[in-house]
C-alpha cells in the first residue's frame, strides 16, 4: 500500500457544542477585564465536567472595546489532540475568524485573557500570536499544586520575555475564583478519576 493512501490529511480543534448554549446570554462586549476573566473562569468550570479536557479556557478581546474575537476551551480529552489547549484553541479560531495569523495586523490591540499563565506549549503559541497583551488570574505553582498538571519548562522570567517583544501582562485578575476552579477540579478528578493528562515520564 502506498503511504499517501496511510496517512491523516487533516485534523480538527473545534469548540463543543454546549459552548454555544453556555454562551447564550453573554453579550458581545465585555468592558472590564474582569468581566473578561469571569467568562473564562465560567467556561473553565463547565468545561471538565463536559469531558473535553482540563478545567482552561480562554479568550481572544479587542483590548480597546471589550469586543470579544473568540473563546477557547481547552479540548484535549475529547479529540486527542495534545495541542488542543485553550490558548491555541482560542487564539486559532480568532486567526480564523480575523483570516490572519497576526492577530495585530493593522495596528489591532487583541489580547489573550486565560485562567493561569500559559503553559509551555501555550507560551510559545500566544508569542507568536500577534495578541498585544496577556491577561491572567495568576502564575504561580498553585496550578500543578491542586491539579496535578504538568505546565512544562516556562521560564522564570516567561513575563519578561513577553514584554520584551511588546505583549503587555497583566496579573492576578481574579485570582481566587481561578484557584476555586481548580479545586473543583481537583475534587472532580478524586471522585470520578478523570484523566489529568501530562507527558510520558518512563
Amino acid at each position: 500500500m502506498l503511504l499517501s493512501k496511510t496517512l491523516a490529511h487533516a485534523f480538527t480543534i473545534a469548540l463543543p457544542a454546549w459552548v454555544d448554549d453556555e454562551l447564550a446570554d453573554v453579550p458581545t462586549v465585555l468592558p472590564s477585564r474582569e468581566d473578561r476573566m469571569a467568562l473564562v473562569h465560567r467556561l473553565a468550570a463547565r468545561n471538565f465536567r463536559e469531558g473535553n479536557g482540563g478545567p482552561f479556557a480562554a479568550i481572544v478581546v479587542d483590548s480597546d472595546t471589550g469586543q470579544v474575537v473568540s473563546v477557547g476551551v481547552n479540548v484535549v480529552l475529547s479529540t486527542g489532540i495534545s495541542s488542543g489547549h485553550a490558548e491555541v484553541t482560542a487564539l486559532g479560531l480568532a486567526q480564523a475568524r480575523t483570516g490572519s495569523w497576526d492577530l495585530g495586523a493593522g495596528g489591532a490591540r487583541r489580547e489573550l485573557v486565560v485562567n493561569w499563565r500559559p503553559c509551555a506549549q501555550c507560551y510559545g503559541a500566544t508569542l507568536w500570536s500577534g495578541v498585544r497583551t496577556l491577561v491572567v488570574a495568576g502564575s504561580g505553582p498553585e496550578l500543578e499544586e491542586i491539579t496535578g498538571f504538568d505546565e512544562g519548562p516556562v521560564r522564570d522570567d516567561w513575563a519578561e520575555q513577553f514584554e520584551a517583544r511588546g505583549i503587555a501582562v497583566v496579573t492576578d485578575v481574579l485570582r481566587a475564583e481561578a484557584l476555586d476552579v481548580y479545586r473543583d477540579y481537583a475534587a472532580h478528578v478524586a471522585a470520578t478519576g478523570a484523566t489529568v493528562y501530562n507527558a510520558r515520564t518512563d
